[in-house]
Order: structure tokens, then C-alpha cells, then sequence
């Protein structure tokens, strides 16, 4: 499996790490021995809205190869929703298997064209602007509409890659994540106490 993790100018980087840390277990506990991940973007250094400054090892890459596309968000989502070239790139994943955005990353994957007719969540403040892109927005922390996947604001990122890696390993493999990131917060199976819909 294949992760690419788009990363732009300004980003929220926690929307990103969260999400990045807890799905790294399915390779360092063995679950998905064939997991690997990239940074791309648009260029080859970036620096988020804190001014940490992060190399990119892959520019612009095609991303049809990839399994999963998954995009953080950040102030600057509201102005790259409406950014030809970049949004054109991220259509490139249209094949991607899974599409996964957390925060404002759901503006991005909405101008693309991939929640169209889907339910979806984002940040609670750009609920408006996240409408005119999917057929419902949900004021929840987490959404699966197949197999799109969408988080609310910045620390979903955690409960969002823990719910992504028991879709993809299941409860027990869950449970020890959460044990290896101290993480007690997320409940395994139980989506309903997170208020996470379920398809």
C-alpha cells in the first residue's frame, strides 16, 4: 500500500502528523509489511503556519499510483480550492483507493471533484464552505462514505488515523496502537460514542 501525504504552504502540520503517526504502526507492528509513504507537493521545501520548514522528496508526482491520497488542511486550503494547477494535480488520484483529508483538507478533495454525493466533515468553522462540495456536511469529528474518509479540526487527525487503521486491521490491532501511542481517547468499535457515522 502506498500513502501519499500532499503537504502545501501554510498547512496545520498536526492534521497531518496525527494522521501520519498512528498509520505508520500498520508497518512498524507489522500488519501492512508493504506500507510505504511519501511527501509530495508542489515544490521541493514547505513550511506550515508555524514556520517549520519540511523537505518533499517527491515534486508533483503522478499520483495514479498511489492506494491512498491524504490531505491536511490549514488557512491556505481556502485559496487553493480555487488554484488550477494544484487541484488538477490532486486529480491525478482519482484512482487512489482510499481518500483521506483532515480539517480543511476536505476543501481540497471537495474541488477536486471526490466528495461529490458523498457525506462528509471538515473543520466546524469552514462547514459553509465545505457544502457546495459534497452532498451532506456532518457536524462530526469523523465521516466514512465509502471509501472516503474526512476529519474535523486538527486533533481528529489522531482519532482519524486510528479509525482508518482498524478499517484496515480491525479492533485487537487497533487496541495496540492506541497502547503504543498512549493514546486512550479513541474507542475501537464503538463509533457511535465518538459520534464517527459509519457507512
Amino acid at each position: 500500500m502506498r500513502i501519499a501525504y500532499i503537504l502545501f504552504d501554510g498547512m496545520t502540520s498536526l492534521d497531518f502528523i496525527g494522521f501520519y503517526d498512528a498509520v505508520s504502526w500498520l508497518k512498524i507492528m507489522k500488519a501492512k509489511e508493504d506500507l510505504t509513504w511519501d511527501l509530495c507537493a508542489d515544490k521541493a521545501e514547505i513550511t506550515d503556519d508555524r514556520g517549520m520548514t519540511i523537505k518533499i522528496g517527491h515534486v508533483r508526482p503522478d499520483l495514479s499510483g498511489y492506494d491512498v491520497v491524504f490531505v491536511p488542511g490549514g488557512i491556505p486550503t481556502r485559496q487553493l480550492r480555487h488554484d488550477a494547477d494544484f487541484i488538477a494535480w490532486l486529480q491525478t488520484a482519482a484512482k487512489a483507493e482510499y481518500k483521506v483529508s483532515v480539517c480543511t483538507g476536505a476543501l481540497l478533495l471537495g474541488a477536486a471533484g471526490f466528495l461529490n454525493g458523498k457525506q462528509a466533515t471538515t473543520n466546524p468553522s469552514a462547514y459553509d464552505l465545505l457544502a457546495p462540495y459534497c452532498d451532506t456536511v456532518l457536524k462530526t469529528r469523523i465521516v466514512r462514505d465509502g471509501n472516503v474518509f474526512t476529519g474535523g479540526g486538527v486533533s481528529a487527525s489522531i482519532d482519524l488515523g486510528l479509525f482508518f487503521v482498524e478499517s484496515l486491521a480491525g479492533i485487537d490491532f487497533v487496541r495496540k496502537v492506541q497502547a503504543a501511542m498512549d493514546y486512550p481517547y479513541y474507542r475501537p468499535g464503538r463509533m457511535t460514542d465518538l459520534d464517527m457515522p459509519f457507512d
